[in-house]
């Protein structure tokens, strides 16, 4: 599984793309490299792929309330209890990707933008949270058994 986290230039937004490299049984999603771009289409039409946004939404929207743990986060220093607070992460696209691989083979993945709502626009993200996106990412490829 082969995943990227790629910052928007001067935008408080942060793109992910995770590119599905094993067989995924149970969303009937087998036979992941293709030979062309086009081919990838047929697969993230497919039911199973569909069924697996669906699941990474559910999955997504709960790393996003409650982001998995990083000691050095700014975050656990002050924790509220009250729920009032925004959510510091916010989820504008989660779809399809057709990612290239190795030896002129494509496959398909998935594509998660994250905007950071307490952030100025026309600003790059701070390195703490590229890295909390990174951890977000990284849960939710674990939770998903994508990997």
């Amino acid at each position: 599984m082969s995943m990227r986290v790629i910052p928007d230039q001067d935008q408080p937004s942060a793109a992910i793309e995770i590119s599905l490299e094993k067989p995924l049984p149970d969303y009937d999603l087998l036979q992941l490299d293709q030979p062309t771009p086009r081919d990838v289409d047929a697969v993230l039409v497919s039911q199973g792929f569909r069924d697996l946004v669906d699941d990474a939404r559910g999955v997504l929207m709960d790393l996003l309330a409650h982001p998995p743990f990083q000691a050095n986060s700014p975050e656990h220093a002050n924790l509220d209890f009250t729920h009032s607070a925004p959510l510091a992460l916010e989820l504008t696209q989660l779809t399809g990707a057709i990612c290239p691989g190795d030896d002129e083979v494509y496959r398909p993945g998935l594509w998660i933008v994250l905007r950071d709502t307490h952030a100025k626009s026309k600003t790059t993200l701070p390195a703490a949270t590229q890295e909390r996106i990174t951890a977000i990412a990284a849960e939710l490829v674990k939770r998903l058994q994508l990997a």
